[in-house]
């Protein structure tokens, strides 16, 4: 009897719902939800079976790893040592390759050795860009044979990964014998590692008269004797050289990244044909996001399936929002999962904020299809197939939702709703008819 009063209960409760918007807002909602919940969570033991269902598809440091040395391996991952002074344009070339903002740049890059620091793009789980930056390099005071020594050694250990030395020089710069004596330590001892000599900062040679960026490459004679001198002082030590001019907006060059094409295609020439590859797919800014999300999203799909038939086998549950709480803990769940997929170790608090900001309008949604279950025979497959579709498409945007954080960007709310409403719209033909 206590049972079916809680039902009749719960029934009059989420009636409720069925009445016009305009008659109650959003606190109203969270009212009623909590009060129906709260009933329900007093006769069922959600807490365990949320416990239990995280548990079938929880996964370990050696599952992730696994995964992720599987991806690694195929990947074709660049290794580019920059090697020049201070101010010469080193992590405004990494920002060129990459999309990622100054700032990322700047906080990205850690301590390798003494004389050396480490920038891996977009994560050091899937390097597809390891960046080496020389340190000290123009102080007087410094001594060129540590950071020989420390390049020396860090080239001598065995790697599959395609390398290429970058010499960056500005183009007002004639100071450059340390550079040149690493130069050709380098080259005599790895004499198969292609070298390019970027020549930087034109604007600063530019004529008093000009105010932005020719069409490239520039044609003036400032800029021509200056490169030409430098391209002679490097003479036999370099593979390939480029003009460069990489600033940020605020400088007011147009482009930002003067002379990008041109590296990209030179980089081509020196690397292997999968790497120059992936450089170009890169350098396709509306897709880094995607590529990246694609990488990791073949992994991640192995738990969002089961995660997405576990949901629609608890929403087939015929008491409605029985399973809504259950549910909200399994999805809560995955995200957590995938976000350590991404190297993103989340809280609980975390991923469900993370699960709000990816869902969206879907929660009405969610409370709609759950009263379909009144009708009786019809209304639990309709909502199984309902939560499953739902937990799939949530899975899918928080691939691409981890992948833009990866790829250095922030998630863009209106790209991230689009992605969930397409995923959805896939994911409902995907699961129709789902049999359970």
């Amino acid at each position: 009897m206590t049972e079916q009063r809680d039902a009749d209960k719960l029934s009059a409760e989420s009636q409720q719902f069925s009445k016009p918007a305009d008659d109650f807002g959003k606190n109203r909602i969270a009212d009623v939800w909590n009060k129906a919940t709260a009933t329900l969570m007093q006769r069922l033991p959600v807490k365990q079976v949320a416990q239990t269902v995280v548990e079938w598809f929880s996964v370990s440091e050696t599952d992730v790893a696994q995964i992720l040395e599987t991806v690694r391996a195929e990947l074709p991952t660049t290794e580019a040592l920059l090697i020049g002074k201070p101010q010469a344009g080193k992590s405004s070339i990494v920002r060129g390759l990459t999309g990622v903002s100054a700032e990322i740049v700047g906080e990205g890059f850690r301590p390798h050795t003494q004389h050396t620091q480490r920038y891996v793009y977009p994560s050091n789980d899937l390097p597809l860009l390891i960046f080496t930056d020389t340190v000290g390099l123009g102080d007087v005071n410094q001594d060129t044979s540590a950071i020989i020594q420390e390049l020396v050694g860090d080239l001598q250990q065995a790697s599959q990964r395609a390398r290429v030395l970058i010499l960056t020089v500005k183009i007002n710069d004639f100071a450059t014998e340390s550079l040149r004596k690493i130069a050709q330590q380098l080259r005599q001892k790895y004499p198969d590692i292609p070298c390019l000599l970027a020549i930087t900062c034109l604007h600063e040679v530019y004529p008093s008269d000009v105010a932005d960026h020719p069409a490239y490459p520039p044609d003036y004679e400032e800029v021509n004797r200056a490169s030409a001198a430098i391209v002679q002082a490097f003479a036999g030590l370099c593979d390939r050289s480029v003009l460069l001019d990489f600033t940020l907006e605020e400088d007011g060059y147009n482009p930002v990244f003067y002379g990008l094409d041109a590296l990209r295609d030179t980089l081509a020439e020196l690397l292997p044909e999968a790497e120059a590859k992936a450089i170009y797919q890169l350098l396709e800014r509306e897709e880094v996001g995607k590529q990246i999300g694609t990488i990791y999203r073949d992994a991640g799909r192995r738990y969002i399936l089961p995660f997405a038939i576990m949901s629609a086998t608890l929403a087939a549950v015929p008491l409605p929002f029985a399973t809504m709480p259950v549910l909200t803990t399994l999805q809560v769940s995955m995200v957590t999962l995938l976000g350590k997929l991404y190297g993103k170790t989340l809280s609980p608090s975390q991923a469900g904020g993370i699960v709000s900001a990816i869902a969206g309008g879907f929660l009405a949604q969610a409370i709609g299809r759950e009263l379909v279950k009144f009708i009786p025979g019809f209304g639990s497959a309709i909502a199984a197939w309902w939560a499953a579709a739902y937990t799939w498409s949530l899975g899918e945007t928080a691939c691409v939702y981890f992948g833009d954080l990866m790829g250095g960007n922030k998630p863009d709310p209106q790209k991230i709703q689009s992605v969930m409403q397409e995923a959805f719209q896939a994911a409902k033909e995907r699961f129709r008819g789902i049999k359970l």
